[in-house]
């Protein structure tokens, strides 16, 4: 409980956004109001007064709100705004939280000079990411002419995959053996300020093993003479430079860990992950699911021209292309049968239902697994009980939908029994619901076994094969209903 109570006051929980906030909050206006003065800016008639714009523009506002506010600029333009900001600080915080588009756009127009200060003014593991953002040939290029050390710091998290424990963490970091005191733990901090690591100070054993952690906390409120053996504390998460992205990211949103120790075999601390470091690979999981399940391969947070997008969604839309050329081929086939007069009335009505049924059972679950809720020991039951709300939602709009449809029936609106009628929808409606939870509830198990990404079950390929089933199995219902009741 007390290491609890110690963890929570490294933090400061920030409440979440309400829906009621999210097109009118501070930062969103903040960027509306500054995208609208760097816009008239380059409405300027001559470069003099533009330059002279952007500049002040530059030095009033911070270099984090330019690096979001340029992604809505021409790419062209975006490096003026880069070039007129104050100092090599600003432009390397502007940099680090620009997106990739903005980083490769700029690139394309600087000097290796130029990179290699920008890459030596920020940490390892944020000069990684700007290496990503060029070609091989000049990264290895530039790398040899930075630093050796920091060279070889560099080097070493290149060797990891983008989505792996080893890419998010830094390798500049505290750690010392466990008769160390406090007093020279303090000495270290303040000769190494490059360092910001501090909120968690790592204790190694004689064989350089990843024995526990000092807070930053302890540091102050215990005497300089103090050996950090006498406060440090045990260390009960860590992960191995292999760990996928995805762990990384439930381990430390479930335990609030401030900073996640990254080990090797021999249980010797490699690296760290900051919290920080977690929240950016979770936005980066957000934009990358929800851009799946939308069907589009666009980057979710950056402005790109209009037919770019048009390009990125393109492929998905096929999958839909097909699957309504289906669906017209199959009713085309059956258009000559009697039973088939009032079928295409109620085709919308079918694919909706079995469409909004499907997504809700794949999103579910999808978001299950996501947020680690659903285990190899719970997907049983979750399926379980996917599949009996599919029955219960199926029954009861099949129900109702029957009902509603026989009594306008009674009223001659399509001239067919209305019984007979009214049971082909209840029956229709409750066999697209069935086959679209069966769908929604495995189809991203599938996925998962396939190492496919589970949120395209919830993405349009998904939603096209639901729509063609569905269609499908509404028509065999109508043939078999009419078949017994002719």
């Amino acid at each position: 409980m007390e290491a609890d109570n110690e963890q929570n006051e490294e933090y400061i929980e920030h409440p979440p956004i309400s829906i009621g906030n999210l097109l009118d909050s501070r930062t969103s206006n903040l960027d509306d109001a500054l995208n609208a003065k760097l816009e008239q800016a380059f409405h300027k008639q001559t470069m003099q007064v533009l330059l002279h714009d952007v500049a002040k523009i530059a030095i009033e506002h911070d270099p984090i709100d330019l690096a979001y506010a340029v992604t809505r600029l021409p790419p062209d333009s975006r490096i003026i705004v880069f070039e007129n900001l104050p100092d090599l600080h600003a432009k390397t915080i502007f940099m680090i939280h620009t997106g990739r588009n903005t980083r490769s756009a700029i690139f394309k127009q600087l000097d290796d000079q130029t990179i290699k200060k920008l890459l030596e003014n920020m940490p390892p593991d944020e000069a990684v990411w700007m290496l990503d953002d060029m070609s091989d040939r000049r990264s290895k290029r530039i790398i040899e002419t930075i630093e050796p050390n920091k060279a070889t710091r560099i080097s070493e998290l290149q060797k990891h995959d983008r989505h792996s424990a080893g890419r998010l963490m830094t390798n500049q970091y505290f750690a010392f053996h466990y008769n160390t005191t406090i007093g020279e733990v303090a000495t270290q901090i303040r000769n190494n300020p490059g360092i910001d690591l501090t909120r968690r100070i790592f204790v190694l054993n004689d064989e350089g093993e990843l024995a526990g952690y000092v807070a930053g906390r302890n540091l102050m409120v215990n005497p300089p003479y103090v050996p950090i053996r006498q406060v440090m504390r045990p260390v009960l998460h860590k992960v191995t430079a292999d760990s996928s992205r995805d762990e990384v990211v439930d381990i430390v949103e479930r335990y609030q860990i401030p900073a996640l120790p990254v080990v090797d075999e021999e249980d010797r601390i490699v690296g760290v992950i900051t919290y920080e470091d977690v929240v950016e690979a979770m936005e980066d999981i957000a934009d990358e699911t929800i851009a799946t399940i939308a069907g589009t391969g666009e980057s979710v947070s950056e402005h790109e021209p209009i037919f770019k997008r048009f390009a990125w969604r393109l492929p998905w839309l096929f999958v839909t292309v097909c699957s309504g050329l289906i669906t017209a081929t199959a009713m085309s086939y059956f258009s000559g049968s009697p039973w088939f007069y009032f079928v295409p009335f109620f085709v919308p009505l079918i694919t909706g239902m079995s469409g909004n049924v499907g997504i809700q059972c794949s999103t579910i679950l999808v978001r299950s697994m996501y947020t680690g809720e659903l285990s190899a020991g719970t997907k049983g039951l979750a399926m379980r009980n996917e599949i009996a709300i599919g029955v219960l939602i199926g029954t009861f709009f099949g129900l109702f939908c029957g009902l509603v449809v026989y009594i306008l029936n009674m009223f001659a609106v399509l001239e067919a029994d209305p019984l007979v009628l009214g049971m082909t929808i209840s029956f229709g409606v409750l066999g697209a619901c069935l086959t679209a939870t069966f769908l929604g509830t495995f189809s991203p198990f599938i996925f998962v076994r396939m190492k496919v990404d589970p949120a395209v079950a919830s993405g349009p390929i998904v939603t096209a094969f639901n729509d063609v089933l569905s269609s499908l199995m509404f028509f065999l219902v109508a043939r078999l209903v009419f078949s017994f009741f002719p």
